[in-house]
């Protein structure tokens, strides 16, 4: 009986570490300013309540008991430490001047305002910090991910992933990067970088690249968290609204995106009594807000257009497809890209017929970004299997469900390929 409970108490912490490690190692790098120092102070802090909470239990705030422990220990360490002299005293009297009980923590992560973990996003941004390496870097710090998951998040390999994330480290350390939200020009010079980089967080939560769970609601959160805190540093910048009313909408369907079985379930096939609604109503306050901007045209602006598109649908059967079309032909323009020219391929096929969706897959075929992109196969295989041609829907459902990383999507892609009976 002992030793079940001591399991349930290791789970606890377990999950309590999983929820709070980027707001840990954000608040650590600030006050280090060493992001590979934060980590370590991060795990050792879980090693600390792994210790500690099952003989105490586990605290009423444990995520400022876990930042309060790795705080003690940063200090020790500096006080240890041969580094140099002025550094040292500079950094320990900050420390020390600091209040590191639970409490004072507990409302230093309520201050919005001064949210460490945007802080962190902001200095992963940085110009510093090379423009393909920027969001691997907060996807590892933010979202906990490891480099083999980042890697199928990029359509890349490991050792790349985790070369840039090395890099970029060692870029915010020479630098000297403050760990903070810029104010000004330079807030709205790092605005794109810091948008794209919180989409895809949200992105990895939504629709997860590896592993046994179709989604990761966690990240998504986050990420929708941190898009209500941009929209309220710049309640005047159309696409910072526009993206978060994308990833409201979108997160409003978590919840029918599985089956009982946690399989994957198809946009058109999801209950839509399932989708939140306070989560829509939300989205398109946002996108309101948008077009009374005149910010209709931007990237994510569109994108949080098309999302709307299928959250006023109330059944399927009723999704303006011709206006999701439209709305694809002008993101192709303002954001092109072989993964755009694909969705917009699958509105194609679904306002004018599977044939029309082959014919801009077809062109698309030979990108080199898409060669590993299982939904490349996976469309494809939708739009024979509509034409009836189910020989081949079958090889390229097989094909895809060979290059998915998911193990529920593969799940599904070879029941479609089973499916495809002649």
């Amino acid at each position: 009986m002992a030793e079940s409970a001591a399991e349930d108490t290791h789970r606890a912490i377990e999950a309590v570490y999983r929820i709070e490690r980027a707001r840990l190692i954000a608040g650590l790098a600030r006050m280090t300013r060493d992001v590979d120092r934060a980590e370590e102070l991060a795990q050792e802090a879980l090693l600390t309540a792994l210790t500690d909470w099952p003989r105490t239990g586990v605290p009423d705030n444990p995520g400022a008991w876990l930042m309060a422990a790795a705080k003690r220990r940063a200090i020790d360490g500096f006080r240890r430490s041969a580094m140099a002299s002025r550094k040292h005293d500079e950094l320990a009297r900050d420390m020390d001047e600091a209040d590191d009980s639970v409490a004072a923590i507990e409302a230093a992560i309520d201050d919005e305002l001064g949210d460490e973990l945007l802080g962190l996003i902001f200095a992963a941004c940085h110009p510093v910090i090379a423009p393909e390496a920027r969001a691997a870097l907060t996807l590892r710090l933010v979202g906990g991910l490891t480099a083999e998951e980042i890697a199928r998040a990029f359509l890349s390999n490991e050792p790349a992933i985790a070369a840039r994330i090395t890099r970029a480290k060692k870029a915010i350390a020479s630098a000297g990067v403050a760990f903070e939200v810029p104010r000004g020009a330079e807030l709205a010079a790092r605005r794109a970088s810091v948008l794209e980089v919180v989409y895809l967080i949200f992105n990895e939560g939504y629709a997860a690249t590896a592993g046994p769970s179709l989604v990761r609601p966690p990240l998504c959160a986050e990420a929708q968290r941190l898009g209500r805190i941009l929209a309220g540093l710049m309640p005047e910048e159309p696409e910072v609204l526009g993206l978060l009313a994308l990833m409201e909408i979108q997160a409003s369907r978590l919840a029918a995106r599985a089956g009982p079985d946690g399989r994957f379930v198809p946009l058109t096939e999801q209950n839509r009594a399932r989708w939140d609604q306070l989560l829509i109503r939300r989205g398109l306050k946002a996108l309101e807000r948008v077009e009374a901007l005149g910010g209709v045209d931007g990237p994510y602006a569109l994108q949080a257009a098309l999302a709307a598109c299928h959250a006023r649908a109330r059944r399927a059967e009723d999704t303006d497809w011709a206006r999701i079309a439209g709305l694809y032909d002008r993101l192709g323009r303002v954001m092109p890209s072989p993964v755009v020219e694909l969705n917009r391929a699958v509105a194609h096929s679904m306002a004018f017929g599977p044939e029309a969706g082959l014919r801009l897959v077809d062109a698309i075929a030979e990108e080199a970004l898409l060669r590993n992109y299982a939904p490349l196969p996976a469309a494809r295989g939708d739009f024979l299997f509509r034409a009836g041609r189910l020989g081949e829907a079958k090889a390229a459902f097989e094909a895809a469900a060979a290059l998915a990383g998911n193990e529920r999507e593969r799940e599904w892609l070879q029941a479609r390929a089973a499916s495809c009976t002649v």
